[in-house]
């Protein structure tokens, strides 16, 4: 007994509850322990997933960004040339009068002093065909001339007062799949000299240019100083050819002619002289020519240092013969074009200039189908320049002689130089996108045919001497504008609508009206379009009053009824619980809207006249169907459900013990509202705004089909616009792949890329610091 005491009281009595804790201890910890683990492999995994989704994002970013970065790359990359072959001018020792070659860089063709034409292979030299013009004997070459180069048209001048006029041709054929070209010259007339000067006086100078319907004119200067035009007619029928030569009489300049040009369109002839003048004639009817006006277009700055005036040593019209680049003496090199004054008169104008020379210009030849152009100068160098991009692409000495002609293939990519020794150095040129520029594409651009320098986005047209016009500044405001009007719409009603119904709405209403919203956001731009453009843009032509008297009676009648609504007692009031309000309004908005639409042709009547869109007109505002009213207002309901739901979900999510707090404190729900609430939520709504701004600046189907495409650049809202994004739907499919348009049309996604990041970055900053101003609320 005292042993069993003895060990009772030695060693402490085993509580009941300690093998009962211990086993129920490892009971729970064993699946608590197999959560945790559990828990942290899900965990390690979404962290993996969300980590590798982030970082894709963002080198997705980045490779698009790299991506459209290389297409556009190569439009500012400079002309490059490659030497090929030097050798004598084949054929006859005779000085050059004229060389050229065809589109395909396989036959080249030389004119000399004696009359021989010799056509030969531009890589060699080796002759492959030589005749001789059919000069009389003892009869001189004393001028030349070339018409457009797309016509090969030239026109020699004679010692005897005649002339030839010829065009150096080939003949395509592929026996057994090979391209042979094969050269011949082609009379357009008679292979015979043709009248020139009555008085068979020598001729100076000539220019010849051939028209539509075989028409010929040329005009000629003798040594006595008399300037006459000629013009020639053929007429064709299925027996015979009859061709008609009329000569005319010209006010000749006082002074020595030593250029001639006849426009395209037969209208206008311009006259050199050696004293840096050029003579303006019109000539679109022969009998009745009319002498315009003359124009020094030679600049005297770089003579002053000389001490002498400068005088023109070469001029040429530009593809088109619209406007025409002129050399000087001094280096200088300008751009001339016939623009109308003020007074409805044409008159010669510099509408740019180019980086000189060092030397006299000793050569001047255009572009067959762009408006570029070559030259070259005494000292050896030569340029290669474009005029719409007021750009020099490339400026280098290419041979240790004076350089008398520098003429370029047709396609632009092969350049003949003929250097005074008469040796002739063939390149290949490398020159794919000259008519891009920062100049061109930001800036105002003075283009062909225009009395001002302008921004114009016009890509193509029917005539092959058409100007591209490349300006990304109408389509940028194009898409500034949109988004500008779109917002303007969108963000009030989104903003307004999520307070209300975050804050003031019942919970039964708010569960039916937020899912219909953002549902809305599921609808297909397409249909939006297609809606504004074929119903929505007729009917607000034809309801304009209706559409101006909803901004102003809507809110108005709106007020209107709330204030009817407070005189209601409140007896009659509690019938409605709070959190309805919206729904009774319902009935007052459509009734306020169908009053207007019927009220719109009284209106019409009574204020404008019957025609609210031709009183537009009459007072100087254009008005198009299509325009930037109907876009916002389709395009904004395409941004709203965007920015109603972002803005409702940052309201709705405010901790409800601020906004008890203020209520407690005696503040009414409007000012919880406006003190509490909007500034807590502050971040997520201007997050919504952004966010709604990018879809808008992106956004392409409706823009598309609703505004008219009209690339202007202005904000007038009745007006229409062209976006960067539908610009690009538009016109991607007639691109050529490589081509210039094509790559511009990349560079206008690599600006709407820039600009939703810049968005989208401000928007992240403002945020930011809303965030931290607000966050001790």
């Amino acid at each position: 007994m005292s042993n069993e005491s003895h060990e009772t009281h030695g060693s402490p009595p085993e509580s009941p509850l300690t093998p009962l804790a211990s086993s129920g201890y490892s009971s729970l910890t064993a699946p608590a322990t197999g959560i945790r683990k559990w828990r942290g492999v899900k965990n390690g995994i979404s962290r993996y997933f969300v980590g590798v989704g982030g970082v894709s994002v963002i080198i997705a970013l980045g490779l698009i960004f790299l991506y459209l970065f290389i297409e556009v790359v190569p439009l500012f990359r400079a002309a490059s040339i490659e030497h090929i072959a030097t050798y004598p001018a084949p054929g006859s020792d005779a000085p050059t009068l004229h060389v050229a070659m065809e589109r395909y860089m396989e036959v080249g063709v030389r004119f000399a002093q004696d009359g021989s034409v010799t056509f030969f292979d531009p890589a060699t030299g080796e002759v492959k065909l030589e005749e001789m013009l059919p000069i009389p004997e003892g009869v001189e070459i004393t001028s030349f001339g070339a018409g457009e180069p797309r016509t090969q048209l030239v026109a020699v001048g004679l010692s005897n007062g005649e002339f030839i006029i010829v065009q150096h041709d080939e003949d395509l054929s592929y026996p057994d799949d090979v391209r042979l070209v094969t050269p011949k010259l082609v009379y357009p007339f008679d292979d015979k000299p043709m009248a020139g000067d009555d008085q068979g006086r020598p001729i100076t100078s000539i220019g010849v240019q051939q028209g539509s319907g075989g028409t010929i004119k040329a005009a000629i200067s003798t040594d006595d100083g008399r300037l006459r035009l000629i013009e020639f007619s053929v007429r064709r029928t299925l027996f015979a050819t009859e061709t008609t030569r009329n000569a005319y009489d010209l006010d000749s300049p006082d002074t020595t002619i030593n250029r001639l040009m006849i426009s395209m369109d037969m209208a206008d002839l311009l006259v050199g002289d050696a004293e840096g003048y050029v003579h303006y004639y019109r000539i679109r009817n022969p009998a009745d020519a009319q002498f315009m006006e003359s124009q020094r277009v030679v600049s005297r700055r770089g003579a002053q240092a000389l001490g002498e005036d400068p005088e023109i040593t070469t001029m040429k019209y530009l593809l088109g013969t619209v406007s025409l680049v002129v050399g000087g003496s001094d280096g200088s090199l300008t751009q001339w074009m016939l623009v109308r004054d003020d007074e409805n008169v044409r008159r010669l104008t510099e509408i740019r200039s180019f980086t000189p020379h060092e030397a006299p210009i000793s050569s001047i030849n255009p572009e067959y189908s762009r408006k570029g152009f070559v030259t070259a100068d005494d000292a050896g160098n030569i340029g290669i320049h474009f005029s719409t991009s007021h750009r020099t692409l490339l400026s280098k000495h290419a041979v240790d002689d004076r350089i008398r002609f520098a003429m370029l293939s047709p396609r632009a990519n092969g350049l003949f130089l003929l250097d005074e020794s008469e040796r002739l150095h063939y390149y290949l040129v490398r020159n794919d996108h000259p008519q891009t520029s920062f100049h061109a594409l930001w800036q105002q651009v003075w283009y062909e045919g225009y009395e001002d320098p302008q921004y114009r986005w016009e890509s193509s047209s029917a005539t092959d001497e058409f100007e591209p016009k490349f300006s990304l500044v109408p389509l940028t405001v194009g898409t500034l504008k949109a988004a500008f009007y779109a917002m303007l719409f969108a963000t009030p009603l989104a903003i307004m609508g999520a307070i209300y119904t975050a804050y003031f709405m019942t919970p039964k209403l708010r569960g039916i009206v937020k899912p219909s919203i953002e549902i809305m956001e599921a609808l297909p731009t397409v249909i939006l379009g297609f809606l504004a453009g074929l119903w929505f843009a007729p009917f607000v032509e034809n309801h304009l009053p209706a559409v101006f008297s909803v901004l102003i009676l809507m809110p108005l009648g709106i007020l209107l009824f709330g204030l009817l609504w407070s005189m209601i007692p409140a007896k009659t009031r509690s019938t409605i619980p709070p959190g309805w309000e919206a729904a009774i309004l319902v009935p007052v908005i459509i009734f306020i809207g169908w009053a207007c639409v019927k009220m719109s042709p009284l209106l019409d009547v009574w204020f404008f006249g019957g025609d609210m869109r031709q009183w537009f007109t009459d007072i100087g505002l254009t008005y198009d169907q299509r325009n930037a009213l109907v876009v916002g207002i389709a395009m904004g309901f395409a941004v709203i459900p965007t920015i109603f739901s972002i803005t409702e979900d940052a309201i709705f999510n405010v901790p409800k013990h601020l906004t008890q707090g203020s209520l407690a404190l005696g503040a009414t729900p409007w000012q919880t509202m406006m003190k509490i609430v909007i500034l807590t939520a502050s971040p997520g709504i201007f997050s919504a705004v952004m966010i709604g701004l990018g879809r808008a600046v992106g956004e392409t189907m409706i823009v598309l089909m609703a505004t008219g495409n009209s690339p202007v650049t202005n904000f007038n809202i009745f007006e229409g616009m062209r976006t960067l994004s539908a610009n690009i739907a538009v016109e991607m499919g007639e691109t050529e792949v490589g081509g210039t348009h094509y790559r511009i049309l990349f560079l206008s996604a690599l600006v709407l890329f820039a600009l939703t990041f810049v968005f989208n970055t401000i928007a992240e900053i403002v945020r930011q610091r809303l965030r931290k101003k607000y966050a001790s609320i």
